[in-house]
């Protein structure tokens, strides 16, 4: 059976492999997630490898790597073969954590519920008090909401007090579209740009050629633009070309999965002919459907 401390080590290696793109883990990286001495790390490493759980890679570049067993003896999958289940704080995704595991502790009476949410990746971002947003699951499409009043960082689990438990309906991402769409010139200056997205309280537009789809800009791309006093470049120059867009009859989990999967926060709603429909944002389909808040 594995010490608290071995399974810690084993839980940090594995959320830091994740994002690793197959890169091996040195054990400096371990203690300084952990706060830790990288002594302890390297002497705990020695019996993890011994278990089975743990493959030492030598050379310069060498470190570690979790086996397939080690996501065995901690239960978890190998989130690379499984539909990522996303976490968001006040709003934004959280990039490096995805969960594997929701249960309900307790469901005393309506309006009071706990879950236990077992997460792949670094849960120590979260703290006491924030409160979350879990899902869309791939299966029943259930979204939670809830208050951190938890956390285990060797078993990798956030407790949460919920606020709300929802199943996200089945409806067409083109029900909560905006279907006027505002967008930009691409010969219009980065300040125009700007100009544009303040005046209609919007984050992004995109940008069009007659009825061909550009690109898209954000206001983060014009906030670097102007942070390196680039105002006077046109839109061409630094939007992003390669656009997703989606069916109007896509269902609404799918379009937020595909968001998800992509980092993306807005996607471009076409018809058949691929025209331009309107565009919906993470906002509108998590906040706005049936009353999620």
């Amino acid at each position: 059976m594995l010490t608290s401390v071995q399974k810690e080590i084993l839980q940090s290696l594995i959320n830091l492999y994740r994002n690793a793109e197959g890169m091996s883990i040195k054990g400096e990286e371990i203690a300084e997630l952990m706060n830790r001495n990288p002594g302890t790390i390297r002497n705990q490493m020695q019996s993890l490898r011994s278990l089975g759980l743990v493959k030492g890679v030598p050379g310069p570049r060498g470190g570690y790597k979790p086996t397939i067993e080690a996501y065995h003896t901690l239960n978890i999958h190998d989130s690379d073969k499984e539909t990522m289940v996303p976490i968001y704080k006040k709003g934004k995704l959280l990039k490096d954590i995805t969960v594997a595991k929701i249960e309900f502790t307790s469901i005393p009476h309506p309006g009071e519920c706990e879950a236990a949410i077992k997460a792949v990746g670094n849960i120590k971002t979260l703290d006491l008090g924030d409160r979350i947003r879990v899902g869309p699951t791939p299966v029943n499409k259930l979204v939670v909401d809830g208050v951190v009043v938890g956390r285990d960082d060797m078993d990798n689990i956030l407790l949460l007090d919920t606020t709300g438990i929802r199943s996200i309906p089945k409806k067409r991402v083109m029900e909560v579209a905006t279907s006027n769409v505002i967008t930009l010139d691409g010969l219009s200056t980065i300040r125009d740009a700007a100009r544009v997205l303040s005046r209609n309280e919007i984050e992004g537009a995109p940008v069009m050629d007659d009825d061909e789809i550009m690109g898209m800009v954000t206001l983060s791309d014009i906030s670097k633009a102007l942070a390196e006093s680039r105002e006077e470049m046109k839109v061409l120059d630094i939007m992003t070309k390669n656009i997703i867009t989606v069916d109007e009859d896509v269902m609404i989990a799918d379009a937020i999965e595909l968001m998800n999967k992509n980092h993306i926060g807005r996607l471009i709603v076409v018809d058949k002919a691929e025209k331009v429909e309107g565009i919906v944002t993470r906002t509108d389909l998590l906040d706005k459907i049936a009353g999620i808040k």
